[in-house]
Formats: C-alpha cells, sequence, structure tokens
C-alpha cells in the first residue's frame, strides 16, 4: 500500500515544484497534469484497494475534461506566442490592459 502512496506523492511534488519555479507556460501546464495524474493514480489505486470500480469510472471522466482543460490552454499559449513571441510568465505583463 505504501509504494503507491510515496510514488504519487513524488509524483505530485514534482509538478507543485515545476509549477512554483518554472517560468514556461508550458512547463508550467505539464506540470499541473503531472499533479492531476498523481492524484488520478492514487484515485484508482484506492478504488482498486476498496474493490469498487466507480473510481476508475471517475478517473475516465476527470481525464476527458483533462484533455478538453489542455486543449483549450493549448490553443490560448499559441495565441499568446504569436501576439507576443514568448511563453515566459514574465512576458505575460505585457497583455495587460
Amino acid at each position: 500500500m505504501s509504494h503507491y502512496l510515496v510514488l504519487c506523492s513524488i509524483l505530485f511534488c514534482l509538478g507543485t515544484f515545476g509549477v512554483l519555479y518554472r517560468r514556461n507556460i508550458l512547463v508550467m501546464f505539464m506540470s499541473i497534469e503531472l499533479m492531476l495524474n498523481a492524484v488520478n493514480l492514487l484515485l484508482v489505486y484506492f478504488s482498486v484497494l476498496h474493490k469498487d470500480h466507480s473510481g476508475q469510472v471517475f478517473v475516465f471522466f476527470i481525464m476527458a475534461v483533462a484533455a478538453a482543460e489542455i486543449t483549450i490552454g493549448l490553443a490560448i499559449l499559441v495565441m499568446i506566442f504569436r501576439h507576443i513571441g514568448s511563453i515566459n510568465i514574465d512576458s505575460l505583463k505585457k497583455l495587460k490592459w
């Protein structure tokens, strides 16, 4: 049991590190997805542990919503790159009114 908890904790901490310390928006998106996948893995593990498959079905819905979310996020990112020429988080200050 503890191996899955340790793995999910490590994945979530790596994602948190990526969000907090990286300035590239694409890396931040990937870090957020890593955090979400760590939570999904933990949800599937607890679902199997309690012999209830509703957690696994819930993870499929989460993954579908995450795919739509990342598609919209990448489209916004492409538009920002075309407008500014950079995808650093510091360059987004130019988008202020």
